[in-house]
Formats: structure tokens, sequence, C-alpha cells
């Protein structure tokens, strides 16, 4: 039986996976009517480098999807489709995935049932410190098994868990060949996938080769369609504004831009698919001794804020405050925030806590001024420190003594993960796609048993979740919705605005699934 208990690296797989996508969001699809070109190159930029392409670590598992399958994919609409597997069906409890016949790895060797349920196997072995998988993965304990006869792998967990078909059956296999070399995964790729990692270079870029006879992929797809592209290179462009630039001089056949440098790519006929996000997740520091522990202090600070205004700031222009903590494409997603937030007297709810100004206009309560440390990081995206500069001007309007701190990186996840030295965070949301993802932040242990830094404890909360882990799939969809409500309603986090980021094209097409990342068998290059 598998046990995951990595919190540390766990948080960080996720706060660089934030950090590189900039948000979350659903599938689409671009489109352009040019004659397609045959076995081309597409040149693609990508935001940061990529040190290890073991797609079960931190940074392997972005790229993971041109070298690698898993057992089902998700349809442009979100839907669950076909990918190794040809049928499933799943419980609560237990996963059954039905291997296609004829799948072979890179190397020419066939996929067994047996392989497949090492690779799961392996994939969540703690001991095995692969937080890149840990991210993917269900947070309960399982067992794969396999019958190579009828070449069906099975899952069996200790608890219920309600998205196994979605966790287990979106892990990238990785072959035996691999797995029994794991260090050669840093710069080989061993997978069934439509691409093989044909060349490495520290800080890139980085070359795929297609692969012959590839007939697996979602929903059937093949690599045999018309423009498929024969090589794909990935090259690291850090700045927006640079792959902005770059695909308007042809430097790049497909880049992620967000922020104001979108504006300029308007009107140059490049294809284009749009990803939903979510700008900003607001956190109230409530372990024992800190101020905002008070529900009632939490509640009257969130009212005072002008959403609106921080929407306005966050997107960088005409924002829409957000409605959920995921954005809309996530599973279970809902309009939830305006309804269930406070929406208090902020003067008056803070009067009847108990909090009073002093001659000098401070807030007091029982002697005490209210001091808040208001953490941030430019890092995370830019038009967060302004956010938060924002926050720390309304708060301070109401009396309290705000200290707003903008770090880099490295020191936010410290001043979250290790110190506690914070009140409140204004940070990006992990971008999951399912409801369960933020289970470990908004309820258990803090850090360094868990990864509720901020030390959520709603028993509502909790509560709903218990039901809603017992339900499958989405029909449990209505009780995580009820569970997020009494989120909003204790002020226990702030998600800012509800966004847009796009992936464009130049001359090329292709589809993108949740977080805006390319399907790999969906690129066409066009004359």
């Amino acid at each position: 039986m598998l046990r995951r208990t990595r919190p540390t690296a766990r948080a960080l797989a996720a706060t660089v996976t934030a950090a590189a996508v900039a948000g979350c969001g659903g599938t689409a699809r671009s489109s352009t009517s040019t004659p397609p070109v045959e076995h081309g190159t597409v040149r693609i930029a990508a935001a940061s480098e990529t040190p290890s392409f073991d797609p079960y670590s931190t940074f392997g598992a972005a790229q993971a999807r041109y070298a690698y399958d898993s057992l089902v994919d998700l349809a442009p609409d979100g839907t669950v489709v076909s990918g190794l597997a040809s049928s499933w069906q799943a419980t609560t409890t237990t996963a059954t995935f039905t291997l296609r016949p004829g799948i072979t790895c890179s190397d020419g060797t066939p996929l067994t049932a047996s392989a497949v349920a090492r690779a799961l196997t392996y994939a969540g072995d703690p001991a095995n410190q692969l937080a890149g998988a840990q991210t993917v993965l269900p947070d309960v304990p399982y067992t794969a098994t396999a019958d190579d006869r009828t070449r069906t792998v099975s899952a069996a967990t200790a608890t219920p868990f309600p998205f196994l078909t979605r966790t287990l059956g979106l892990l990238p296999i990785v072959c035996p060949a691999g797995l029994d070399r794991p260090r050669s995964l840093d710069r080989a790729t061993h997978g069934t996938g439509p691409y093989v990692l044909s060349r490495y270079s520290p800080g890139g870029p980085y070359e795929f080769t297609v692969r012959e006879g590839y007939t697996w992929g979602p929903a059937d797809a093949t690599t045999a369609e018309p423009g498929l592209p024969a090589r794909l290179v990935i090259s690291v462009v850090p700045q927006a504004s640079t792959t902005a630039n770059l695909l308007l001089t042809g430097g790049v056949d497909i880049g992620y831009v967000n922020g104001p440098d979108r504006a300029r790519l308007t009107g140059h006929g490049l294809s284009t698919t749009d990803v939903a996000t979510v700008v900003g997740l607001t956190f109230f520091n409530q372990r024992p001794g800190r101020p905002l522990a008070d529900p009632a202090l939490r509640r009257a600070l969130v009212s005072a804020l002008d959403r609106q205004g921080l929407a306005n700031v966050a997107v960088g222009g005409t924002g829409r405050p957000a409605t959920d903590f995921g954005a809309e494409g996530a599973v279970c997603h809902a309009d939830l925030a305006a309804a269930n937030l406070p929406a208090q007297d902020a003067a008056e709810a803070l009067r009847a806590a108990g909090w009073t100004r002093d001659p000098g206009g401070r807030l007091t309560k029982d002697g005490r001024p209210l001091r808040l440390r208001l953490i941030t990081s430019p890092d995370l995206g830019p038009t967060l420190p302004p956010a938060a500069e924002l926050m720390a001007r309304t708060w301070t309007a109401l009396g309290a003594d705000v200290k707003l701190v903008t770090e880099g990186l490295p020191a936010l996840v410290n001043a979250m993960y290790q110190t506690g030295d914070f009140d409140v965070v204004v940070g990006t949301s992990p971008g999951f796609a399912l409801p369960v993802g933020f289970i470990p932040f908004f309820s258990g242990p803090t850090p360094a048993q868990g990864l509720n830094f901020a030390g959520v404890a709603d028993p509502e909360y909790d509560a709903l979740v218990a039901e809603a882990l017992r339900e499958p799939d989405t029909e449990g969809c209505g009780t995580w919705n009820r569970a997020a409500a009494a989120l909003f309603r204790s002020a226990d986090a702030l998600p800012i605005a509800d966004g847009r980021s796009t992936v464009y094209g130049r001359s090329t097409t292709f589809a993108t699934t949740f977080g805006g990342r390319l399907v790999p068998t969906s690129i066409r290059l066009h004359q």
C-alpha cells in the first residue's frame, strides 16, 4: 500500500507549476485555413527551463505530454476520452483500465498491463520522492495490480477518493526501460508518446522527434495526420514580451502570452486559444497567536476590499472579480464568491469584534494595535504587488498598521512553509483541475506535516469534504461547491480575479488542455 507524505516537496511542485502556468483553464482549439506543411518543424517558446525531463519530477511533469501517454486523456470539452486504455470504470475506491492492443514503448518493446502497474506503483512510492507525480496522483494510499492476459490494470484505495479516473488515469506512464534506470529520465525519454526527446541542451533548446506508427493517442489520434510536425523545438523564453516579439517576427511558432502584451498581438493573423485563469489567491494566516485567527476580523477586512478595483489591478485593465477558487473549466467550477463572501459595513463589523480607534487613528483591541504583515512576490505575476498594495491602502485607511513586503519566490515560500511569518499572502492559485487539490491547503496539518500553511480550520468545510469524498466523480459537485462556499463565508481565502491568457500560433493550429498545455497530436503546421 502506497502512502504519499511529502508535503514540502509537493508544495514546491504546486508553486512551480503555478508560477509557470500563471493560472489554469479549460481546453480550447485554435484555427487557421491555410494548407498543412508535411514533415515540418514547429518552434515553441517555454517560460522556464526543464532541468529534468523525468515526468515524475517537479519540472519534467510540464513537458511529459510530448513523450509520454496516460491511461486516459481529456477532450477539448473536458470529458474523459481514451488514451492507453480503451475502456475504464471506477468507483470511489477502485479503478480498472483495459489497455489497447499493440501499444509499444519508444524502444519498441510492447507495453503490458504489468508495466503500467509498475509505473503506478513507482510513481506513488513516497520513498522515491517524486513531487511531480504527487501533484497528479490521488492523495490516498492505493495498490496497483495487473492481469497481462486480459490487459487490465486495477487500483484499489484504502479510503474513498472520488476522482480515480482523473488522477491515476492521467499519470504519464514510464516504460520499464526508464524505471530500470531512473536517472536516465533526466536527459532521455522512455514512454509510449508521439514524440521522443532527441536533443537536450542545458537551458534549452530541447528537441523532440516524431514517432512513426503511433496510433493510440487521445481519442485515437495518430502521428500520420497531415501537417503534424516531424520535429518540435522548445526554446526557453522567460519574458512574455519577448515571446510576443518572436511571434510577430517569426522567431517562434507557438507561445503563451499573458498581460498587456496580448493587446499588440491582435490583428496579426495569429491563431489563438484562450486560457481561463485565476489571478491571485489571498490566504489569511489563522495560526494560533495571529490576529487573523479571528473570523470576525477576517470578514471585516474582506468586506472592506473593493473587489472590482482589485480585479482591475490584477488583470491590468477591466477585470472581473473571481467567482471560484479554480478557473472556468475546472471540474465542479461554479459562481460562488459574490453570494457567499462577507458584505458587511467594515467599520461596524470591526467595532462589533472589539476593535476601536485610539486617538491616533490606529485600530486596537485590548490595548494591542492591529498589525498585519502582507507578503507577495512579482515572481508569481507582475500585477500581484500592485494588487497587494491596494489591499494594504484599504486596510491602512481603516486604522490597521500594514507592512507590505514584496520579495522573491524562495523567500515567499519560506515564509509560507517554514517560518509562518505573515498575516496575509497574495499568491497564485495552484491551478488545480479538481476540487480535491485544494483540500490540503484548506485543512489538515500545517507545515512540516502538511500543506495547510495558513492554518485554516473550518469545521463546515471539513464535514462537507468528507461527504464529497464518498461521491464518485462529478456526482459530488454540489457538495464540493457547498464546501467552497463555506470557505468564502468564513473569509478563509480570497481569489482576486478571473482572467484570460492566450496561447498564440504563427502558421500553426493546436488544442490545449487544462492550464493551456498543448496537446502534441493536435499540432499542425500550415503554409
